[in-house]
């Protein structure tokens, strides 16, 4: 009963006009976004994240979950018409969606896709409701040492399973650790690694640089090894799904689900294994030979339904570890940690207590925004193709203002400006040698957090580092920590030497 009465609460809150406007303007403007080729929602969310620095901040976290889910609705689109995945959480709804589209049931594929991720997003946001005051109940039980080690572990997953490599992953973290030192020390006082620059004592600004890192370095990225791409748009059939598309496209819908959900609440990261995940299966859960011989070819429409599914489902759960953990598991959850350290919350087993009325009116927004986006979608979804023939030049220019504008409104300092630049050339360096930008957002945020935390577990040790393996909760983070590191290797040395045997065979 109060966790009823706590969502009944939240839904007094999100309801009142300013916040439900909040959430029609995020839920719109990420949709638009989602839609818009290369722009995914770590990108909106970073170039709007300054701008609402001055807004109360209930209605600007309201705001963020509407662009948040907006961005993977909108994304669907871009994928379906265009075979332009904006995330890489839509490249397999394109695999099917565009071969539907071309064999003429775009309107098909769109349906499933939005219905799908309505599906999804309200059953899995139903589990963040029932099951993430539980997991921050257990979390306010840890002690230092089983924090610390519960960040190592968020450094660790974050690492090793965004981007290709875990060693480019490592390298990415310890530059936001590194980013996270400077400034003043949290017990002498002094100023560290601020090179004489008074405007680095209080460190550097998270927002400078998620906004430089995804936004800033999106744009210069496209503009220096992009180029100029010619895209065909697949023509746009009505939106509409005849009784066998449904009756193919519910299971695929509560499957993705079932399989997505689980894989948002472990702080492993990425929207890519569950998608891929839902994709097999509904290649093998299909029993008529006409239907799965529309797989690859004209295109299946439990291809596109269970993929989207398991990718909303993912991205909502992911909001357990964010707000009871304050672990980030996407580029995008990372940026919103910043958004909340922005108003001087920390995210963590603390926040049901200290800021409920804040937590629940969130939790309370995704079903509102949910049902606005399924409004928005099916009916608008010409409206937001329209979008697609906004020329690159015009559309990155803005991106560059909205950024600069919102950077130098923080403090209005010229200083910042040349860092945000200096940091958007890192992270074009970044990408265009294969580095994952996110490690370096989350060891920026947590990196102070986990050294207060190990200072404070070092001192209940009395100097000893035993403290860590002499309670149980932190030997078993310890364990976590090593299989994450090791077990993908020895199952990828184990294939490996199949590989190697069935050749010589």
């Amino acid at each position: 009963m109060d966790i009823l009465n706590a969502l009944l609460q939240g839904f007094a809150t999100a309801i009142t006009p300013v916040n439900l406007l909040w959430c029609l303007v995020g839920c719109a403007l990420g949709t638009a976004v989602g839609v818009l080729p290369g722009i995914g929602p770590a990108v909106a969310v970073a170039m709007l994240l300054p701008i609402t620095g001055k807004v109360e901040v209930t209605a600007s976290m309201i705001f963020f979950a509407g662009i948040y889910y907006g961005a993977m609705y909108g994304g669907s689109t871009t994928s379906i018409l265009l075979n332009t995945p904006g995330e890489t959480a839509s490249m397999v709804t394109a695999m099917e969606g565009n071969k539907m589209a071309k064999s003429g049931r775009a309107g098909a594929a769109l349906a499933t896709a939005a219905i799908g991720s309505f599906v999804a997003g309200t059953i899995a946001t139903v589990i963040v409701t029932l099951f993430a005051p539980f997991v921050a109940d257990f979390a306010v039980r840890l002690g230092p040492p089983e924090y610390f080690m519960l960040m190592l572990l968020a450094f660790t997953t974050v690492s090793a399973v965004l981007g290709k490599s875990s060693l480019r992953g490592m390298t990415a973290l310890f530059i936001g650790l590194a980013a996270g030192c400077v400034g003043l020390d949290q017990i002498s006082g002094q100023g560290r690694y601020t090179g004489g620059i008074p405007e680095l004592l209080d460190g550097i600004e998270i927002v400078l640089v998620a906004v430089g890192l995804f936004a800033v370095a999106e744009v210069l990225y496209a503009v220096l090894y992009e180029g100029r791409v010619v895209e065909d748009r697949n023509r746009l059939s009505r939106v509409h799904m005849s009784a066998r598309d449904w009756k193919r496209s519910i299971p695929a819908w509560l499957r993705g689900t079932a399989i997505g959900a689980p894989f948002g609440c472990i702080p492993a990261g990425g929207t890519e294994i569950p998608t891929f995940l839902s994709y097999a299966v509904e290649r093998k859960m299909v029993k008529d030979p006409a239907d799965r011989a529309e797989f690859g070819t004209r295109g299946a429409i439990e291809g596109v339904a269970g993929p989207e599914a398991a990718n909303n489902a993912t991205v909502t759960t992911a909001l357990i570890p964010l707000l009871t953990l304050g672990i980030p598991t996407s580029n995008t959850t990372a940026i919103l940690l910043g958004a909340f350290q922005n108003y001087g919350i920390q995210p963590g087993p603390q926040l049901f207590t200290t800021s409920a009325a804040l937590v629940w009116a969130l939790i309370a927004s995704l079903y509102i925004g949910n049902v606005m986006l399924l409004v928005l979608n099916l009916p608008m979804v010409g409206l937001w193709v329209k979008l697609l023939k906004i020329p690159k030049p015009q559309l990155y220019a803005g991106i560059l203002i909205f950024a600069t504008v919102g950077a130098y409104g923080m403090r209005q300092s010229a200083f910042d400006l040349f860092l945000l630049y200096a940091i958007g050339v890192v992270g074009v360096v970044m990408r265009r040698f294969d580095f994952p930008t996110a490690p370096v957002v989350v060891g920026m945020i947590l990196g102070p957090l986990a050294e207060a935390q190990l200072r404070n577990a070092m001192s209940i040790g009395e100097g000893s580092a035993m403290v860590f393996v002499q309670r149980p909760m932190s030997l078993a983070m310890i364990g976590i920590v090593v299989a994450v590191l090791v077990l993908p290797r020895l199952a990828r040395a184990r294939t490996q030497r199949r590989e190697r045997l069935s050749a010589m065979g």
